[in-house]
């Protein structure tokens, strides 16, 4: 597997959750720049219409993410106006219970296991930016699941895995750099715009940095094409079906697999 599992500062249980929010907002904002919730939301109203669908249910979501973004995209598109999106989260995080406690976009406040989907809420299940997070043993538990519960799954990531891994580490000083000066834009972007944002953006530069390492480090992390078809080895079912490919549209890319049941 081409896959490395590299550190990543947000996974430690020790991490701060208010500064794993503020680089986590950082991302939502530049998937906005580059149009990941268009590219998304056609995968997603795509999937929808096919399993006849109105509700999603997002896994792994954090403190939100991007996804609001997607479902304010598909509540635009014919058909698809009853959309209804819930996050979940194994660890939910209490803000965004605050900030989507009502209306269309709204948060479960009890724990989602991305492994066991046949608990989960009814609906197309989604990861978004987040199945690199999962070891292979993880991720491969996530894709069973699906099968075994005949859920529907997209999961979504909006870079692929195709730099060597040796290119990475000789580009890392240049990427870091550039990343990391990316954060101070984007953290002025961030709505609403809280206090820690700024003071660890400006004042002791905690999110630039843990930006920049973080985002370099989720790139040997996402499983390319060909790892997914190493971890679907064994899951291919005659009610159930694969597709993977690159996402690609005007305005965004990413690489996306969908798990279906026929």
């Amino acid at each position: 597997m081409k896959r490395r599992h590299v550190l990543e500062f947000e996974d430690l249980p020790s991490f701060p959750s208010w500064l794993r929010a503020c680089v986590t907002n950082n991302i939502v904002v530049f998937a906005r720049l580059i149009g990941i919730p268009e590219v998304l939301g056609d995968l997603v109203a795509k999937t929808l219409k096919q399993q006849k669908l109105t509700q999603i249910v997002d896994l792994g979501s954090g403190s939100g993410g991007v996804m609001p973004d997607v479902l304010a995209h598909l509540r635009g598109s014919p058909g698809l106006e009853q959309a209804e999106l819930t996050m979940t989260d194994l660890y939910p995080n209490p803000d965004a219970m605050e900030r989507y406690s009502d209306g269309p976009a709204h948060y479960k406040r009890e724990s989602v296991d991305a492994t066991d989907l046949a608990q989960a809420p009814a609906g197309l299940k989604t990861m978004v930016n987040s199945f690199h997070h999962l070891r292979p043993e993880q991720a491969r538990a996530v894709l069973s699941s699906a099968v075994d519960s005949k859920q529907p799954i997209l999961i979504y990531e909006m870079a692929d895995n195709t730099m060597p891994f040796w290119l990475w580490v000789l580009s890392l000083p240049i990427g870091l750099s550039i990343t990391g000066a990316m954060s101070f834009f984007m953290s002025l972007k961030v709505r609403p715009l809280s206090f820690n944002q700024l003071f660890f953006t400006f004042c002791v530069p905690l999110i630039p940095i843990f930006y920049a390492w973080d985002g370099q480090a989720s790139m040997p992390r996402i499983y390319g094409l060909e790892d997914l078809d190493e971890l679907l080895e064994g899951l291919e079912r005659p009610d159930y079906t694969w597709e993977k490919g690159q996402a690609k549209n005007k305005t965004g890319q990413g690489i996306y697999l969908v798990g279906l049941p026929t």
